[in-house]
Formats: C-alpha cells, sequence, structure tokens
C-alpha cells in the first residue's frame, strides 16, 4: 500500500473515533430559564461588594393620626374611648377603624431646633439650659432618641440621632448665636432629612420642638413648603416663641401657624421661667395622646392633601390633631 493511501486511512479512522466519543459525552446542560431576577456578578478585586437596600413599605391607604384632648382649663383627658369621637378624612367617616388607643409609650424620636441668630443673644442661656432639662426629663435612653439643630442663616446638626444624654447636653452647649434667621430651611431639613429617612422597625411618635423668635429673613424655603414637608413627614411640631415682649407679631403667628397645621401647640412665654414651663408641659403632652390608625374612604393615591377633623362628642373637650395629609403618589 502507497504511503499515501496509509495516510489517508489513518485519518479517516481518527475522525470516526472521535466522533464515537463525542456521542458518548453528557450533552452541556443547558442554561436556566430566565427568572426576571439578575444574577450578581462577581466583584471586582479590590471592590467593594453592593449590598441592596432594604426597603420597608406601608400601605398608603392606612392612616395614623396622633392627637390630643383637654378640657376647657387645658388638662388632658386620657381615657376616653373610640366611640366618644367623631372622625372625618377628606369629610367622610373612615371606612375602616383598625385601632384605637391611648398612646403614652411610643418610642419617641424628637428634633429639638433651636433658633441661634442674634435676635435671642440677651436670653440665649436660659433656653439652652432649658432644653437640657427638657431632653433629661423626655428621652428614656432604652427607646428614645433625639438630634439637636441649631440655626442662624443656615442649619448646623449639632448632635445627629442618639440617645446618650450626655452627647445631646454637649450639642446643645456648643451652639453660640450670631447671624440672621434660615428658620424654614431648618425645619424643612429636619423634616425631610432626618425625621422622614430615620428608618424605624416599628411605631414611634415624631415630633419637632422648636425654639425661635418666629422672624426669618434668609431661608430660600417658603413658610408653606416647611409646613408642607413637616404634614408629609407626620411630624408633630411644638413651638416656644423667645419674644417675649407680649405683643404677637409675625414671627409668632408663624409659630402658631406651623404649630396647629401639624397637631402641635404654640408657647408664648411672657418671661424666662415660662420657657421651662413650656418645655414641662411638651413633656406632659407627649405621654398624653391618642393614636387612630384607619382606611380612609374613597382613597385614591393622587398625591393630594386630605384634610382631617377629630372632634369629642363631649363638647366640653378640645381635640388637637394635625390639619390632615399629603396621600404619596403611586
Amino acid at each position: 500500500m502507497s504511503s499515501l493511501k496509509v495516510v489517508s486511512v489513518l485519518i479517516a479512522f481518527t475522525l470516526v473515533c472521535c466522533f464515537a466519543a463525542a456521542q458518548n459525552q453528557p450533552g452541556a446542560t443547558p442554561p436556566p430559564a430566565s427568572t426576571g431576577q439578575q444574577t450578581p456578578a462577581a466583584s471586582a478585586p479590590g471592590s467593594e461588594e453592593i449590598v441592596p437596600v432594604q426597603t420597608f413599605h406601608s400601605r398608603s391607604d392606612e392612616v395614623n393620626v396622633i392627637f390630643t384632648v383637654t378640657d376647657k382649663h387645658n388638662k388632658f383627658i386620657k381615657d376616653l374611648k373610640e366611640n366618644q369621637f367623631k372622625i372625618l378624612d377628606n369629610n367622610r367617616p373612615p371606612k375602616q377603624i383598625m385601632n384605637f388607643s391611648a398612646e403614652t409609650d411610643l418610642p419617641l424620636r424628637v428634633g429639638l431646633l433651636i433658633d441661634a441668630s442674634n435676635s435671642i443673644r440677651d436670653r440665649f442661656l436660659f433656653e439652652q439650659d432649658s432644653a437640657i432639662e427638657f431632653l433629661h426629663q423626655v428621652i428614656r435612653p432604652d427607646t428614645d432618641k433625639a438630634f439637636v439643630l441649631a440655626f442662624d442663616e443656615v442649619w448646623d446638626l449639632t448632635q445627629d440621632f442618639t440617645n446618650d444624654l450626655e452627647k445631646l447636653t454637649k450639642g446643645i452647649k456648643v451652639i453660640r448665636p450670631g447671624g440672621g434667621t434660615a428658620l424654614w430651611d431648618a425645619v424643612f431639613y429636619a423634616c425631610r432629612d432626618k425625621l422622614m429617612k430615620e428608618r424605624e422597625t416599628g411605631a414611634v411618635r415624631k415630633a419637632i420642638i422648636l425654639v425661635s423668635d418666629g422672624d426669618d429673613n434668609q431661608s430660600r424655603v417658603l413658610r408653606n413648603e416647611a409646613i408642607e414637608m413637616a404634614q408629609r413627614a407626620g411630624v408633630i411640631v411644638y413651638t416656644i416663641s423667645t419674644n417675649l415682649s407680649n405683643n404677637p407679631d409675625e414671627g409668632d403667628r408663624s409659630l402658631k401657624m406651623l404649630a396647629e397645621a401639624t397637631g402641635g401647640q404654640a408657647f408664648f412665654p411672657f418671661k424666662l421661667q415660662d420657657v421651662a414651663n413650656a418645655f414641662h408641659d411638651i413633656h406632659e403632652e407627649l405621654r398624653s395622646q391618642y393614636s387612630v390608625f384607619y382606611k380612609p374612604e374613597n382613597f385614591e393615591a393622587n398625591g393630594l392633601f386630605r384634610p382631617i377633623q377629630i372632634a369629642a362628642e363631649n363638647k366640653k373637650y378640645r381635640v388637637r390633631a394635625k390639619k390632615g395629609y399629603y396621600v404619596p403618589r403611586q
């Protein structure tokens, strides 16, 4: 046999053997069917692993309202039942009351906003001491948290959220008065970036205590925008006026408007000692409120404002609650 024929036979034999071996190999595993989820790619050397952010969702068709009831002497009424109130949401009774209770022990999330502008310089030290005493009375280290924010022409977070009373005290003591007043910027930031974004695992009561004369000459945010943000964040605002002239001015009217729109209360001390009394009254109120949790009738997630009215059957009692809320847009 010629050498050319030998080579041809060997090539043919090799091809037949390879084909037979391939037929006996297990088939390649097909890619899994798509599930709509992407598999994370392996991190490159030296890069940080990206961890998905955990998001907590609450139903937008469920409304929680914190409110206070007092008699004609401003004494807190704490023992009323659900059937002793009339509740209207967007001028209609709720579709379903899911929970009603006298809430005295909900964890507190408190923002203490202190005006550090030149206009309050002469009484600033007393206000600092009163604010420190308030935090020591109201903050329970095992359940509550607070932050301290000073503002003149800009806001300054002197102490972030903490339950450490020493840190909160230091956050108040480092404040020094001086400059103009950006009140509405401070309220807007405290509601949007602190109280609204603080992640919680359960129900809490969110409040701002604002110590100021109510005058504003530096803010980029308008008064109505700050009030709207407080309502969106579900924050109750208590205001303590530093205007001791006994003559209410535009600043006092602004403080009253902010407090009433959010279900809080405005205090107008006549002397410095009354500032401490105002802090004490706020402390007592935070532990003497009601909570109602309900589903509203004819609910639409349209981003609009829905007014709320709550009244006690006993006409001698006065109910103080937020004026309404903004529905999330979906």
